[in-house]
């Protein structure tokens, strides 16, 4: 399931100023404050905007020739250390095979942030960031990830700006490699976050259609029984429907409560039995619950199993936004926050609309629905603590 590298890392003297988080969660103010912190920051790399991907190529490879980033000499698989306030979480890095149904994707992606990914990795040649993966393990690799952490000294040790510390081992001994590679060659794991980067892997693969280092892509790798990971909600802001109009036309199929506070309206949602949601804005928020069931079954879609047509998301998408609200989940019209309900109302409001706000899935839920073979709506998951990104990159032409 994943096989070693050469890692290609920053040579720079504050390797924390030149990493950021995954590129769909910088906003362009974000961008902007990480390149004031240091102008070769990955976000140059991740970002270059569209259209300027053969830019990025350039920057690359002049970062490589002078030595602003380095090839490790050897292969190597490499153990990842996150720990902070609530965080605490280790993994594998290293090439996770494309194609393989060791891979479930638990959700769907979107045509265009597949195709923007696809332009950057066919220009770079290169894996300029993870994406995350969760096992059930217990086995030898998951013995090897602790007794590297607590025994041998990182090749990199540094305190990020999101106050969470990040190491790195770098493993390279052949024995210990091919005893991880026996243990993970037959298990599952499920795409915690990534999904458009994996479908890029697996698209540029079909492009290439020959055998080669895209046959590969960048991941971690957790054991999900050592190391739980944090399920956090993505929120949805609808730029132009009004809040009181929302609110309104969704009392024809929802019991709705009003609040004059949003944290007590916050509270009922995250007490609320089956599906609910909080409408926020410009105004008194309102708690959405118990739905017309008849009118969600007659929305739903008729292959789906019962556990995915009780997902929050999935009744979101399939009822709440096009059948009571007549709009379409498309990245035009339907606005992604990750996890911060507070952001969401700001930005609802800066475009006179309406947050969305929801509860997390559970883990187990997603779960079982990836195995069934089923993909939950877009943006439905937020794995956390998500992997930095600018810590060791993977490029085609070192292997």
């Amino acid at each position: 399931m994943l096989r070693p590298f050469h890692g290609v890392r920053y040579a720079v003297d504050d390797v924390a100023a030149v990493t950021s988080p995954p590129y769909d969660l910088i906003s362009p103010g974000d961008a902007q404050a990480l390149l004031d912190v240091h102008p070769n920051n990955v976000v140059r790399l991740i970002l270059p905007g569209a259209g300027h991907y053969a830019d990025a190529h350039v920057l690359l490879e002049d970062w490589l020739a002078s030595g602003v980033l380095v090839t490790d000499p050897e292969p190597a698989l490499y153990v990842y250390e996150q720990s902070g306030v609530g965080v605490f979480q280790r993994g594998l890095i290293g090439a996770v095979g494309v194609d393989s149904d060791s891979v479930l994707p638990h959700e769907n992606v979107m045509p265009g942030p597949v195709a923007d990914r696809l332009a950057l990795m066919r220009s770079t040649g290169a894996n300029l960031e993870p994406i995350f993966l969760l096992y059930a393990g217990g086995g030898p690799a998951s013995t090897l990830v602790d007794e590297v952490a607590t025994g041998r000294e990182p090749v990199l040790d540094l305190h990020g700006r999101d106050g969470v510390r990040h190491r790195l081992w770098a493993v390279t001994g052949a024995a210990e490699i091919a005893a991880a590679a026996a243990d993970l060659a037959g298990r599952q794991a499920l795409i915690a976050d990534g999904h458009h980067r994996y479908a890029t892997y697996q698209a540029l693969r079909e492009e290439r259609g020959v055998p080669g280092p895209w046959d590969s892509g960048l991941a971690l790798l957790v054991d999900s029984t050592a190391y739980p990971p944090d399920l956090k909600a993505i929120h949805r802001v609808i730029p132009g429907l009004p809040l009181e109009e929302a609110a309104a036309r969704a009392k024809g199929a929802w019991q709705v409560q009003e609040f004059t506070s949003l944290e007590d309206a916050l509270a009922g949602l995250a007490s609320a039995r089956g599906p609910a949601f909080v409408l926020a804005g410009e105004g008194n928020a309102h708690l959405l619950t118990d739905p017309d069931r008849m009118q969600v079954e007659h929305a739903m879609q008729g292959e789906r199993s019962a556990r995915w047509r009780s997902l929050g998301t999935s009744i979101l998408n399939e009822f709440l936004l096009p059948k009571v609200w007549g709009i379409e989940d498309d990245e035009q019209t339907v606005l992604i926050v990750h996890h911060d309900a507070q952001a969401a109302v700001r930005l609802a409001r800066a475009h006179s609309g309406t947050a969305v706000l929801l509860n997390p899935l559970k883990a187990d839920e997603v779960f079982a629905v990836a195995a069934n073979g089923e993909r939950v709506p877009r943006k439905s998951t937020s794995f956390a603590p998500k992997p930095a990104t600018g810590l060791i990159l993977r490029t085609f032409a070192a292997g």
